[in-house]
């Protein structure tokens, strides 16, 4: 079956052409008097890497059983691959991968035997191509040669990769993986974040996570939730870029009094944040014009000698910094 296309709600030029595999409207979910989830527009990308980050109880979880069909919404609507997740929830799942936070195994069972039992039920495709993709499944995941040993003797990072595999056995076109990398050490994490890039040819990716590292490194887009509402969504090096302009940080040692008073009185800039580390000050000083900032930021400063410049360059921003600026911003909000 042909699945339908789902187009931007938009009728712009510049996302009348982008698909979207995931498209919610005012989407929402209440327990009670609680509101788990409330008015959640959420758009992914086809062909992506997409991130979805909040703290704790931001309802992230819930968005993803929304989404999969494992509890209904209360509120709005919502396609996944074209299809409406409560009318043609069956569809839904026929098309998607889906990796619980904590997947549960047959620990007596090989990571062979997993895998046929997981197509048994899932498998798109001839019957006699099953081997074939379970073979190809788990060299992928790095598991081909413990693929006959008892998924009892599995470490927490091979248990991830396999649960990875299964959510693959269907050829989805969707993979939503929730905290796929919780709780593993650093080998493990590496691991399972290969694996992603290496399906992503495959398959869109959607994924919560708490590590923000990881974010970082492999992922296209981002949305953060918090308290149940979307703060953020845009492509990472659009968040990465911060929302203060050009800025320019600075370490120095010294006196800094009169240089900061110096550079505070130019037309160009925007504002100085000051913190102290040690013997040493650091500063984050945004600009108006990145032009006159590169010509004069350096010549202002030292023309004080009682300062020294020991570092100078552009602002790098970390998702981390971005991150719990926005959520305390929206926990200000709602204050």
């Amino acid at each position: 079956m042909v699945r339908p296309r789902v187009q931007s709600p938009r009728g712009d030029s510049q996302t009348s052409q982008q698909s979207f595999v995931i498209s919610t409207q005012d989407l929402g979910k209440t327990y009670g008097d609680v509101a788990a989830l409330s008015s959640l527009n959420l758009r992914v990308p086809e062909n992506s890497i997409f991130a979805f980050l909040g703290p704790n109880g931001a309802g992230k979880t819930t968005t993803i059983k929304l989404l999969v069909g494992l509890t209904r919404p209360t509120s709005g609507s919502g396609t996944v691959l074209g299809y409406d997740i409560v009318r043609n929830s069956n569809e839904v799942r026929r098309g998607v991968g889906y990796l619980a936070q904590h997947p549960k195994f047959y620990k007596e069972m090989t990571a062979r035997e997993t895998m046929r039992f997981a197509a048994r039920f899932y498998f798109k495709g001839p019957r006699d191509k099953i081997e074939e993709r379970i073979e190809h499944l788990l060299s992928i995941v790095e598991l081909d040669e413990k693929s006959d040993r008892p998924i009892e003797g599995f470490s927490g990072g091979e248990m991830q990769r396999l649960g990875i595999a299964q959510a693959q056995i269907n050829y989805p076109e969707l993979l939503i993986l929730d905290e796929p990398a919780a709780g593993l050490d650093p080998e493990g994490r590496e691991d399972v974040l290969k694996i992603m890039e290496s399906l992503r040819s495959e398959s869109t990716i959607f994924y919560s996570t708490h590590i923000l590292d990881d974010v970082q490194r492999v992922s296209d887009t981002v949305a953060i939730l918090n308290k149940g509402h979307m703060i953020a969504q845009a492509p990472i090096s659009q968040l990465l870029a911060g929302s203060e302009g050009v800025a320019y940080a600075l370490t120095l040692e010294g006196n800094t009094q009169k240089a900061y008073a110096r550079l505070s009185e130019e037309p160009w800039v925007t504002g100085i944040t000051e913190k102290k580390v040690k013997d040493k000050t650091q500063w984050v000083v945004t600009v108006s014009d990145d032009s006159m900032a590169k010509k004069k930021i350096l010549r202002t400063v030292m023309a004080d000698d009682t300062v020294d410049v020991l570092d100078f360059g552009l602002k790098q921003y970390e998702l981390e910094e971005i991150f719990m600026k926005m959520v305390e911003d929206s926990n200000n909000v709602t204050q």
